[in-house]
């Protein structure tokens, strides 16, 4: 069961390796990879949380704003990026297992684009968080945005 405390292992300061598709629909795409950092802190007792990523070397910054939502025990993601100024349509899923899944629909491309993101290999000093898009309702999916963190000493 998921609980308003589920991302409690994100609060804190981050440093952030990415690695992502250059176009996020190609499998044939190349990846580029680049470094972050990140800052997670907790309100509303721990039922919503934001997090600030800033990427120097790119030079934009994004914040997701986490909510749980205590009658259906689930999270939404809503992520925003500096570059656009625009909240993204936002992703609902839970936890189970030490494992977080979140499903949206969006758009990419002027194509209409189902969108996972997945928590993973949570630990007190690493995560990782994957993001995969489905052009065809969740079929397939290809995964196109990996970030690894480790804590910040």
């Amino acid at each position: 069961m998921s609980s308003s405390h589920d991302f409690d292992f994100l609060h804190g300061e981050w440093n952030v390796a990415h690695r992502r598709r250059t176009d996020f629909l190609d499998p044939d795409s190349g990846w580029e990879e680049f470094a972050a950092t990140s800052r997670c802190w907790s309100l509303f007792d721990g039922a919503a949380n934001i997090d600030e990523l800033d990427v120097p070397g790119q030079g934009w910054k994004g914040l997701t704003l986490r909510l749980f939502d205590r009658e259906s025990e689930q999270w939404s993601l809503n992520w925003s990026s500096s570059r656009t100024g625009r909240l993204f349509p936002p992703v609902v899923g839970r936890f189970e297992d030490g494992r977080g899944v979140f499903h949206g629909d969006d758009t990419h491309g002027g194509k209409d684009v189902r969108v996972r993101f997945v928590w993973s290999g949570i630990s007190r000093t690493t995560a990782r968080w994957e993001q995969a898009f489905s052009s065809d309702g969740g079929e397939t999916w290809l995964t196109n945005w990996f970030m690894d963190f480790s804590r910040a000493s």
